[in-house]
């Protein structure tokens, strides 16, 4: 990783071009693939809120909450209040869309109750992260200006550290969701009550595939980024 480091400015902001093309592919086609299944209704009628619940019970937890959160695609487990939250679209839905994201944030709801060690991971770095996430926001063009006028790189430094603990995050981020979408998928395929057909199981699969796509893009715009600032840093004699 160290080596990508050293690429030109030019090959950097290419990079960092190639990257965002792809996201914007990416982004397209998940959102599509969504509404597709969206429109598929679930056999078993059973809404987002029902396959939540139902998923959490037959893995023994019953200290988590389903409930519905106001937005589009804001689905997501909290494990600070142990809540699973879902959209509109998603708790109240009864298509192959919702069974699938709905038991998808189940899947990280499992994840911790099972302690499971990537989740517990990253858990542990959000608030550092968080923090991390605040310097880059003025570290990296001041120290930009700065590395530019007074050739001091100290700040940019400090900028291209905090941009890469968001990298890791970002990395760490994604065993964590296939192990959840896995899971789902898992469960989902053991309950012929909830998806009665093999049609609607790798529907949901394809779903969740596309969302955890989502997140190795971001993971790639994340490192392309890192590069794209770091490579200010590493050849500022040149």
């Amino acid at each position: 990783m160290m080596h990508l480091l050293f690429i030109s400015y030019n090959s950097a902001w290419i990079l960092m071009i190639a990257i965002a093309l792809i996201n914007f592919v990416v982004q397209w086609r998940f959102k599509n693939k969504f509404k597709h299944y969206s429109e598929m209704p679930l056999l078993s009628g059973l809404s987002g809120k029902d396959v939540a619940e139902r998923m959490l019970r037959d893995n023994g937890i019953y200290d988590v909450k389903v409930i519905s959160v106001e937005g589009q695609l804001t689905d997501h487990y909290n494990p600070e209040d142990k809540t699973v939250n879902l959209s509109p679209d998603v708790y109240h839905s009864r298509s192959v869309a919702a069974a699938a994201v709905a038991a998808h944030e189940c899947g990280h709801a499992v994840q911790h109750a099972k302690a499971y060690s990537w989740l517990t991971l990253r858990s542990t770095l959000v608030p550092v992260v968080n923090v991390a996430s605040t310097l880059t926001q003025w570290t990296l063009m001041v120290g930009i200006m700065l590395l530019f006028f007074t050739h001091n790189p100290f700040v940019l430094a400090i900028g291209v550290g905090a941009l890469a603990l968001v990298t890791l995050f970002s990395f760490i981020t994604l065993p964590v969701e296939f192990d959840a979408s896995n899971r789902a998928l898992a469960w989902l395929n053991n309950n012929y009550a909830i998806m009665q057909t093999h049609e609607e199981h790798e529907q949901a699969k394809d779903a969740l595939w596309w969302a955890a796509m989502t997140y190795v893009v971001a993971a790639l715009s994340a490192l392309a980024t890192l590069v794209y600032y770091a490579s200010f840093l590493f050849n500022r004699r040149n």
